[in-house]
This record gives structure tokens, C-alpha cells and sequence, in this order.
């Protein structure tokens, strides 16, 4: 048979849509056969429309590069003929061929047929770890170089590189996986079972020893041996010429700074003495390896660990990916190093090889299960989260996460993933964890906080905070409620209970009257959730103030509800639970003969009624418990009800979380505290006080030295509108003018900061309707699709680029060097009077007689506005402007308070024209 050629194709266009009469700029295609490249085509296309600027920013292709090129009709017959008789393969070919096939389809001749790949769907199925799957990223990861990106030619080439690199890693997969893999990869998307067979056929004629485990037909990956205590010294550094030695020798960009010194100290001593601190360093003064050092020296002396918990998982990785190696380098050893995660973030295999059999697969589930085959043969801890997955993809995902209803069995226990996870933790000096599980510890069977630990340090400490409130925090989401509802259904409505009651009757039990029972229960908790539901709804409908606003938000406390009818959902759902759960005792003890579709079935049913279970916990914690130290409050949308009802609680005071996990250590362990904004001006105590930390525990401030912020300026622009005498249109019509003038003398790298969403996409809107921002790429949180690392990603890729953000986005968000020039502040980040949780605690505030502006609302916004500021100035070598538009900075009394808590820095009071003139001074020296 003779092998396949493979046309890889890649066009550019004047924008997405060949319906709205968007044309082809581009084409380009390099044909590969037998695994190589055999040759290349590529031409220019005019348009016939202008090129709007945009594109010709990302493609770099102007008007004048397809003055003189061809049109469509004149190539279209060596296109059609080049691609005839290929298979079509584009990274994301769905846009690729429809242009082709639309250009084709216009000039009348006939469309394109044939077998079509895409390396979009191969890329996310053979590397399902990667960060992203576009072409420019996942191209770089693997190691393709792309001179030109976003021009048809160059990445036609780096796809076909990337198609060949597909290839080759279907071939090392091993032929269990592939014989999975092949028999689901009929229901991919695309034309791809030949290449899985043909890697299959080959493997059957080849003797592989692949150094992997096997279980029940799953191939994974070996597991390491344990490594034993790695011998080094453990005299701590404790003068400033030993530090410096030890920083000089290991760094070779080592610069010396007092304030890194200072720190370590004051950690070593705290560890030493099992004393507890609050240590608050800025940007600049290496807090991570401040910490890190004395951990390592105090771990390897005592014989025990010392635990360090971040905020979030990409902070974990990127101490032990960043910061350990350059430890390791300082310490002249390697230091063993455990990431502790809970049991939900591993694999469990035994529930993943049972759903392996499974007859009915969705397309998601199918690619997710071809998604982990692949990945098993790769990891080595089992981590779930170094998946990259669809939204899908996650629902397959939560199935077989490891929990406390996880089988046990002996013939899991040698390629478990949680229990490698402890075996590993067991060998560490420093364990790395992030805040939600020191929560969670508590209430394991198993804790895994033991008397091992000998100390904690708690990095981004302000956001422990955070994470206490959001450990106590309960959604009811309607939508998820009516999914688990629709799982469940009744005998006649072929769904889970109807297959459930077949395998009773299968094993010869008389369940008729039980499951007549469970249907009616089922059929009233439905209609009385229904009921509740509608009532949630008018309640909140009969408060509404803004009528314009189609989102509304309102506190449980300011409605009318009726708790009998809460109370009469919940005792049906208990009626409901406690039948389920006999049925299913009567059935365990018959399991061990059942077929694997009866046992399949069982565990459906188990898997659910522990949804059910925890359902009705949140039903309880939300709607029948005691309020006093909660917000609670009904969020819904008028344009989508009732799917939009989420009913929130949220915790007011984490000082009670935080005692839970910190008193019993107290005393036996040191806790050290640790950030880069822990206070404010007149008040050092602030975030410490909301840890609930013993007045007792000292905080120490270390700064960076002046000259590091040397390269910043903060302009406050004195003849912007004030918000509370105009309309929020005329600001807004203010701020957009400000950012476009900002954005056209810096060339973009800018960040926006605002207060609420709906005044950003506002501001994007008319940004967008001037068109003069139009050769600039815009990126919106809540606009612009995809997560903030994404977005992020993306701000950092283009060189004319802005990115609009909320407070939530900013923290952590680090953009070293020239990558950004300008944090634009549009208003002082004041949490809004309506948010839930900030009314309930200035209601409470207000009742004791406590100002909640000056205790409360003041300091949360200033530390954000500290926050924003340190987006700026990540290097000594770093130059940016930090601009504030809001004029209540200067004309409020309490503005001098945000200017306070800034470093040392230059601070100009201008108009807005003066501060562009000042800006392209400054732009013109930088560049």
C-alpha cells in the first residue's frame, strides 16, 4: 500500500468569517510523505478589501506586500490540483478548509473531498500536560522554531514539524495504549485511526522492553525508587560573609542585599526558638530564597520537615521548577522536595480502568480517556492537574479523581498514586503544599500534617485569608442541582435508577415496593425543590432596585423566605438518601460474582448518592444553618432564570479557620508569615489581625533599597471628571480617552485596572467603536475568552498590546523587563458598597460602633492599590508608569494614605495633555 501524502496547510485572511465576505491575504501548504518534507508552496492573495490594521500588525502583511498578487481565481485550479488526492491536515482545520473550500465554492469550481486531519486535536491528545495548544506555543514547547509567526508560510512549516513531531510520539506509545487509543480514536473528530493503526502494526512486529507497568492493560509509567537522605552540610550560614560566600558561589547574578540577609536571619532565629512571625518584604528583596534557606539548614538539623504553603498550584510549581534549583545551587546539594496535595488531585486507578469498559462514551469522555492513556505512560506523580483538559473533560475527570469512596484493593495499592504522593513526602526536608489543604488536613482519616513537621512557613500569607473564607464557603447552583436531578431520574425515565433497579432484579432481589417508594419521593423533592426555587426567584424580583440591570444581587437576609419549604426539600432529600443507601448495602454483598456492567452500574449509583449526599450538606449549610458570622446572599440573572440562581454563603471572620490548623502547633512549631503586603499606613497589624494572630507575634518589615524603584513615576492626572458629579457615561468617555492617548505614546504594553466589570466592557466597547486603538490587540477579562494565565500569555506574545483587568486579576500577575510600560488605575480600588460579603461586614462593623471605612474599607483598598503598583516594578532594571485617574487621590483627605503606602518614588500632579507630553519624553529615552 502505498503510503499517504499530507498536505499542511495554513492560510492568512482579513479576519475569521468567509460568510461575512472575509478573504484569503495567504496561502500556503508543504506537502510531507514517509515522515518528511518533501516540498513547499506559497503565494500572496488579493483581497480585494483593505487589510484591516489588525491583522496587519499580527501577520505583518500589508496592503502593499498583495498589491501586485494574484487574485484567488487566478491560483485556484494549482491549489485544487495541489491538494487533490491529499489528506488536508491545519492547525485548526475547520477554519483553514472552510476559507478553502468558500474561495473554491465562489469562483464555482468544485469543493475539496477528502480525509482531513488536525493538529490541534493530536497535539491536545499526545501532550495533554501542554500549557496551551497554540500554534506559536505549543510549537515552542516542543522545540520548533517559527521565524515568522502568524505569517501562512512559516507556520504551514512549523505545522507539518509539529505533525511529524505527532507522529513520533505515536510511535513510542506502547502498544496497550495504542490498541486503546486506535479502538476509540473512530469517534475523534477527525480522520486519524490510520496513523494509530499503522503505529499499532508496527509495534506487533517489533520485541519492545519498555521499562513500564502494567495494570489490567494499562501502561504506566514505572515509579522511581525512593531516595534515600542526602548527606550535606547543616551549619546554617549565620554571618554576612558566610551568606555572601554561599550566594556568590551558587548565583551568578547574585547581587547583595541587606534587607535578604536580615530576613533570613529573623526566619532562622524563629525556627530555632519555635517562636511564630509576620514578616512583610516587598518586591526586590528575594523573599523566596529568604525563606527557603533557613527551612533547608533548620530541616536537615532537626532531622524533620519543614512544611511551605503558597496560594496557588502554579505558585507550588514554580518553587520547585524556580526557586529549589536555585537553592540547590546555593547549598551546593540536592535538596528532596515533596509537593503534598490532597487525595481528589490523583488518579484513582481502579475507578478509571472500571469506566475503561464502559460501553457508552461521549466524544468528550472518549478524547479524555485517550487524553490520560498517553499521559500515564508519562507521569510520574498522577497529579490530575497537569492535565489540560476541556470543560468536558473535567466532568470524566472529577470520575476519577481518588476520594474517600475510593476502592481499596490489594492489587492497586503498587501504582497508587496518593500513597506514592505520601511515600515521597516521607523522604523530604521541605514539603510544599498550598493553603486550601491545610485546611482540608483537619478533616481527613488520615492527616497529613504529623509530628514530622517541625516548621511552616506561610508565603502570600494576605491570601490566607482568602483561602480560610473560600475552605468555608457553600454554592447552590441550580443548574448543578437539576445535572445531579437529571443523572438520578425514575424507573420510566431511563436513566440511572431505572438501570440500578435492573441489577437488583438481575441478582434476584424484590425491590418493587422499595423503588415505588424511592420514584415517589424522588418525584415531590423535585417538585418542592422547583417550588423553593420559584420562590428564591420572586423574592428576589419583589426587592429589585435597578431595573436597568439585568444582573441582581441581594443579601438572604433582605427576603422573605420560607423556611418551612427549605426544611420540606431537605427531609425528602434525607427519605430519598437513606432508601438509596439501603438499596445499595442489600446489592454490596453480591458484587463479587456480578458482571462488569452490573458492577460498573453499582458504582454509577454510589458515585451519585454521594453527590446527593454532599448536595444535601450544602442544602443544610446554606439554607438551615445558623447565618451569624456569614454573608449569605441570591446572585440570578433576569435573561436567563432560573439557570443563572446561585445562592452564596461566606465566611465574615477567618481568625476561627486559622486557629484550627495553627493552635495545636503552637509552642511545638515555628510559623512564620510571610508577604509582600501585610500592612498599610497606620495600621501594620491589618492583615495579621484578620489571620487572628496572638498580639504577641511580631512583624518585621523588610524593604528593598531606594534605587530599585528608581525607574518608576507615579502621574496622577488632576483634570479627569469626578465620578460623583458626572455621569458614568461621561467618565467613562474620560477614562476611554486617557487609555487610548496612554496606549498610543507607550505602543501599548499597558495594564488597566478597574473596579467593576460592567465599567470595563463599557470602556472596551467605546474603546473598540473609536477604532482607534485598531492596530493594537485588546485583551478583556470577562471579554476575551480563556483564564488569566491565558490571557496573560497572550498580553505577553504581541507587542502592541493592552490587558483590561478587575482586582482579582492582579494579584500574582508578574510581567518582568520592557513586556509592560504602564499600569493605567482608572479608580481607587474601594470594594463596592453592594458587595455581599463587604456590606455584611460594614453592617456588623457599624453595629459596635466601629467606623468601617476607616477600619475596614480604606485599608482592603489600599492594599490593593499596593498591589497594583507592584504589577510595575518586578527588576532593579524594570521602568514603568504607575497612572491613577481617579481624583479623589488629592482631593480626599484620605488620599495622601494610598500615595503613603507606595516606595519612595517621583510623584507628578498633571493634566492630561501635560502627562502624554511627559510620557513620550520618558518613551523616547527608554527606547
Amino acid at each position: 500500500m502505498l503510503s499517504p501524502t499530507y498536505a499542511i496547510v495554513d492560510i492568512e485572511t482579513t479576519g475569521h468569517s468567509p460568510a461575512k465576505g472575509d478573504r484569503m491575504i495567504q496561502f500556503a501548504v508543504v506537502f510531507v510523505k514517509d515522515w518528511k518534507i518533501q516540498s513547499t508552496y506559497t503565494t500572496f492573495i488579493q483581497p480585494g478589501k483593505k487589510i484591516p490594521f489588525f491583522i496587519q500588525d499580527l501577520t505583518n502583511i500589508s496592503d502593499e506586500d498583495v498589491k501586485q498578487a494574484p487574485i484567488f481565481e487566478e491560483v485556484a485550479g494549482d491549489v485544487f490540483d495541489m491538494l487533490e488526492n491529499c489528506i488536508f491536515v491545519a492547525h485548526n482545520t475547520n477554519f483553514d478548509l472552510s476559507f478553502v473550500q468558500a474561495e473554491f465554492k465562489r469562483i464555482g469550481f468544485p469543493l475539496w473531498k477528502g480525509k482531513k486531519m488536525d493538529t490541534v486535536e493530536l497535539s491536545r491528545l499526545l501532550f495533554p500536560t501542554s500549557f496551551s495548544y497554540k500554534l506559536q506555543d505549543i510549537t515552542l514547547e516542543r522545540g520548533i522554531e517559527m521565524t515568522n509567526a502568524h505569517r501562512a508560510d512559516d507556520d504551514a512549516y512549523a505545522t507539518a514539524e509539529l505533525f511529524i513531531e505527532c507522529m513520533k510520539e505515536i510511535e513510542k506509545l506502547p502498544i496497550q495504549t495504542l490498541e486503546h487509543i486506535h479502538k476509540r480514536s473512530f469517534q475523534l473528530k477527525y480522520d486519524s485511526s490510520s496513523l494509530f493503526f499503522e503505529a499499532l502494526q508496527k509495534k506487533r512486529l517489533m520485541i519492545v522492553k519498555d521499562d513500564l507497568d502494567i495494570y489490567k492493560g494499562i501502561a504506566l509509567r514505572r515509579k522511581q525508587v525512593q531516595p534515600g537522605p542526602v548527606e550535606s552540610s547543616i551549619n546554617y550560614p549565620e554571618t554576612k560573609n558566610q551568606k555572601r560566600l554561599f550566594f556568590s558561589e551558587g548565583l551568578k547574578d547574585f547581587k547583595e542585599r541587606d534587607g535578604q540577609f536580615q530576613m533570613m536571619d529573623s526566619i532562622w532565629k524563629t525556627l530555632q526558638a519555635k517562636d511564630e512571625i509576620a514578616i512583610e518584604a516587598s518586591t526586590g528583596i528575594g523573599k523566596t530564597l529568604s525563606y527557603l534557606m533557613p527551612s533547608y539548614f533548620h530541616a536537615k538539623q532537626q532531622g524533620k520537615k519543614v512544611l511551605i504553603s503558597t496560594y496557588t498550584s502554579h505558585l507550588m510549581e514554580q518553587l520547585v521548577e524556580v526557586e529549589v534549583p536555585k537553592l540547590e545551587a546555593i547549598v551546593k546539594s540536592k535538596v528532596n522536595v515533596a509537593i503534598l496535595k490532597g487525595a481528589r488531585h490523583y488518579m484513582d486507578l481502579h475507578r478509571f480502568e472500571e469506566l475503561l469498559r464502559a460501553e457508552d462514551e461521549s466524544y468528550d469522555d472518549t478524547f479524555t480517556i485517550c487524553q490520560l492513556l498517553v499521559w500515564l505512560t508519562t507521569t510520574v506523580t498522577g497529579d490530575l492537574g497537569e492535565l489540560n483538559t476541556s470543560s468536558g473533560g473535567q466532568y470524566f475527570l472529577d470520575k476519577v479523581r481518588k476520594n474517600a469512596f475510593s476502592i481499596k484493593t490489594s492489587e492497586v495499592s503498587n501504582h497508587d498514586f496518593h500513597s506514592y504522593a505520601l511515600a515521597q513526602s516521607h523522604q523530604a526536608d521541605l514539603l510544599i503544599t498550598n493553603h486550601a489543604m491545610l485546611f482540608t488536613d483537619k478533616h481527613r482519616l488520615e492527616p497529613l500534617l504529623t509530628n514530622e513537621i517541625t516548621s511552616f512557613v506561610i508565603d502570600e500569607a494576605h491570601q490566607f485569608v482568602q483561602a480560610a473564607n473560600a475552605r468555608e464557603e457553600r454554592i447552590f447552583s441550580y443548574t448543578q442541582w437539576r445535572y445531579v436531578f437529571g443523572q438520578l431520574g425514575t424507573r420510566d425515565q431511563e436513566q440511572l435508577t431505572s438501570s440500578f433497579a435492573k441489577v437488583l432484579e438481575n441478582h434476584g432481589f424484590n425491590t418493587i415496593g422499595s423503588f415505588e417508594e424511592l420514584d415517589r419521593i424522588y418525584a415531590r423533592c423535585s417538585s418542592k425543590f422547583d417550588e423553593a426555587v420559584q420562590s428564591l426567584v420572586q423574592n428576589v424580583r419583589g426587592k429589585s432596585t435597578h431595573k436597568s440591570h439585568s444582573k441582581q444581587t441581594i443579601l438572604l437576609e433582605e427576603l422573605s423566605i420560607d423556611y418551612a419549604l427549605l426544611e420540606e426539600v431537605y427531609q425528602y432529600l434525607q427519605r430519598w438518601i437513606t432508601i438509596a443507601q439501603n438499596l445499595l448495602d442489600r446489592l454490596s454483598k453480591s458484587l463479587l460474582d456480578s458482571t462488569h456492567v452490573d458492577k460498573l452500574v453499582t458504582a454509577e449509583w454510589q458515585y451519585w448518592l454521594n453527590e446527593m449526599k454532599i448536595k444535601t450538606g450544602e442544602w443544610v449549610d446554606i439554607f438551615l444553618s445558623s447565618p451569624k458570622e456569614y454573608s449569605v446572599w441570591i446572585e440570578l440573572d433576569r435573561r436567563s432564570i432560573p439557570s443563572s440562581l446561585h445562592v452564596y454563603k461566606k465566611p465574615i471572620n477567618s481568625t476561627h479557620a486559622v486557629d484550627e490548623v495553627f493552635n495545636e502547633w503552637r509552642g511545638d512549631a515555628a510559623i512564620v508569615w510571610t508577604s509582600g503586603t501585610l500592612s498599610v499606613p497606620g495600621n501594620s497589624r491589618f492583615i495579621v489581625n484578620k489571620l487572628g494572630l496572638p498580639e504577641s507575634v511580631q512583624i518585621k518589615t523588610y524593604n528593598a533599597s531606594r534605587d530599585f524603584y528608581q525607574g518608576a513615576n507615579l502621574f496622577i492626572v488632576d483634570d479627569m471628571p469626578d465620578i460623583q458629579n458626572v455621569s458614568q457615561s461621561d467618565f467613562i468617555d474620560a477614562v476611554a480617552d486617557a487609555v487610548i492617548q496612554t496606549v498610543l505614546v507607550t505602543e501599548g504594553r499597558c495594564f488597566v485596572l478597574f473596579t467593576s466589570q460592567d465599567m470595563l466592557r463599557k470602556t472596551v466597547d467605546l474603546i473598540q467603536d473609536t477604532t482607534l486603538l485598531e492596530g493594537y490587540m485588546l485583551f478583556a477579562q470577562g471579554m476575551t475568552s480563556g483564564s488569566r494565565m491565558k490571557l496573560l500569555k497572550s498580553f505577553q506574545r504581541f507587542r502592541k498590546s493592552v490587558l483590561f483587568g478587575t482586582n482579582s486579576f492582579w494579584e500574582g500577575v508578574d510581567v518582568p523587563g520592557d513586556a509592560l510600560s504602564a499600569v493605567i488605575m482608572v479608580r481607587l480600588p474601594f470594594s463596592s458598597p453592594d458587595e455581599p460579603v463587604f456590606k455584611t461586614q460594614a453592617q456588623r462593623l457599624t453595629k459596635q460602633g466601629i467606623n468601617s471605612f476607616s477600619s475596614l474599607a480604606l485599608p482592603e483598598a489600599i492594599l490593593r492599590f499596593r498591589q497594583g503598583f507592584g504589577r510595575l516594578i518586578r527588576s532593579s532594571s524594570d521602568r514603568g508608569v504607575f497612572i491613577v485617574l481617579d481624583r479623589r487621590i488629592q482631593s480626599k483627605s484620605y488620599g495622601k494614605e494610598f500615595i503613603r503606602a507606595l516606595p519612595d518614588i517621583q510623584v507628578k500632579k498633571v493634566s492630561l495633555e501635560d502627562m502624554v507630553l511627559d510620557l513620550e519624553h520618558w518613551y523616547n529615552e527608554k527606547v
